[in-house]
């Protein structure tokens, strides 16, 4: 299969050319812009969803099969851009599913009986899109950030992304708080989606560096089996043609994120222990987003000059999560809170320029794809592991997670024992 990119994917060469770090710099833009959007939404949608009518199992309901679709439909999506080499295209339709279906939510309050329904069409609609653009414009950002290091790359994008991330439900809370309603917020969101989609148009058009084929591209196309297009993103979902040290590191980062408790266990537990006000925990929580954007910006330089080793600080900080923030000392608890958003930094950031690095540049959207599914279940497991012991079994939690962590920090071990020579 020919792995030139097709002239509707090719940018334009009539515009000036961006560096490699402009280009990382304006990707690392677009994401802020977007997170600002769907982050905005995620903040807001229990209640919103509840403002129309919807019970907690509905909204638990909706919200989950979100999450899931986020994840799961990227075992097609990143084979698919792979074999058809629309890495362009995928990223720019699934920013504008997210930068058109969030502002819509602020017609559904105006639809009567049906506006719950189409707010939960919109709302899983919007994660569909995620799942659509995460493989390709991981590896789209891989691309672009092969001169600038991936490691540095990556985090720059990461940090940048965060500040998305804090901003928008900051805003959607600040809109709320002054109307006293929850759909202007949405409405307002308009302005950030479209400043992601006129970015984006710009960097397509900006940064051939991203369509260039890689040396090892040609490499990589596998022979013709004779089968058909969807037969062959089935067979490449499942991941068997990619290198056995990818699969070890999938393993190992799905344990780890098996033991990274979610901030809402967290915030439930020392809530309910009294230590913190429920008033108070966002300002807990931007804390830690803004120590994992640090963290990200931390290791990407790191990761650069020594490789996958450095991600070996990732299961020690999640195994020390909760012997801080399970103990009765608020001190203890904020330090357990920095060390968790250190651990979220790296592993959200520095871990995509490492499967870069592990699979070949021809499937690497492919890898994505299955990273994120394996990630996935990791995050599913560990949900259900801190739900049924944080309220009783706390201090089994924290001996559970130490395990979950030594096991993957063998496994990761392994890999950059086999990892390829940098």
């Amino acid at each position: 299969m020919d792995l030139r990119v097709t002239p509707s994917d090719q940018a334009a060469p009539a515009h000036p050319v961006w560096t490699p770090w402009r280009t990382v710099f304006a990707f690392g833009l677009v994401s802020l812009a977007a997170d600002m959007v769907y982050e905005g939404m995620r903040a807001m949608a229990g209640p919103f969803l509840g403002s129309l009518g919807a019970s907690a199992l509905t909204v638990g309901l909706v919200t989950g099969a979100g999450e899931a679709v986020a994840l799961m439909f990227r075992l097609v999506t990143g084979p698919w851009a792979d074999r058809s080499q629309r890495h362009w295209r995928l990223t720019v339709v699934g920013y504008a599913m997210t930068a058109v279906c969030v502002p819509l939510l602020a017609v559904t309050p105006f639809l009567g009986s049906a506006g719950l329904a189409v707010a939960a069409t919109l709302i899983v609609l919007e994660r569909t899109g995620k799942a659509v653009r995460s493989p390709a414009k991981s590896a789209l950002l891989a691309r672009m950030a092969t001169s600038t290091g991936r490691g540095k790359g990556f985090a720059v994008h990461k940090a940048l992304d965060q500040v998305g991330a804090f901003t928008g439900p900051l805003l959607l809370a600040g809109i709320a708080g002054l109307t006293g309603l929850l759909w202007p917020g949405f409405a307002v969101l308009a302005i950030p989606g479209a400043l992601a989609m006129l970015l984006l148009a710009q960097l397509r058009r900006r940064a051939p560096i991203a369509t260039r084929a890689e040396p090892d591209d040609e490499a990589t196309v596998p022979a013709p089996t004779g089968r058909s297009a969807w037969a062959e993103v089935r067979a490449a979902a499942l991941g068997a043609d990619l290198p056995g040290t990818f699969h070890l590191f999938s393993l190992s980062a799905a344990l780890t994120t098996a033991g990274l408790m979610t901030f809402g266990v967290m915030s439930y537990r020392f809530v309910e222990a009294g230590l913190v006000a429920a008033a108070v925990v966002p300002l807990v929580y931007a804390l830690a987003m803004a120590v994992e954007a640090l963290a990200a910006l931390a290791t990407g330089g790191m990761f650069d000059r020594w490789g996958g080793r450095v991600l070996l600080v990732v299961p020690v900080l999640v195994a020390a999560v909760p012997l801080c923030v399970f103990t009765d000392q608020l001190t203890l608890v904020l330090v357990g809170v920095v060390v968790w958003g250190a651990a979220t930094g790296v592993q959200d950031s520095t871990v995509k320029a490492y499967v870069a690095d592990l699979v070949p540049a021809g499937r690497r959207a492919t890898a994505y794809g299955v990273f994120a599914a394996v990630q996935g279940l990791g995050a599913l497991a560990g949900g259900a592991l801190a739900g049924a012991l944080v309220d009783h079994h706390a201090r089994l939690l924290a001996m559970v997670i130490g395990v979950l962590q030594a096991a993957a920090a063998v496994l990761l071990w392994r890999t950059t024992r086999r990892e390829p020579r940098r």
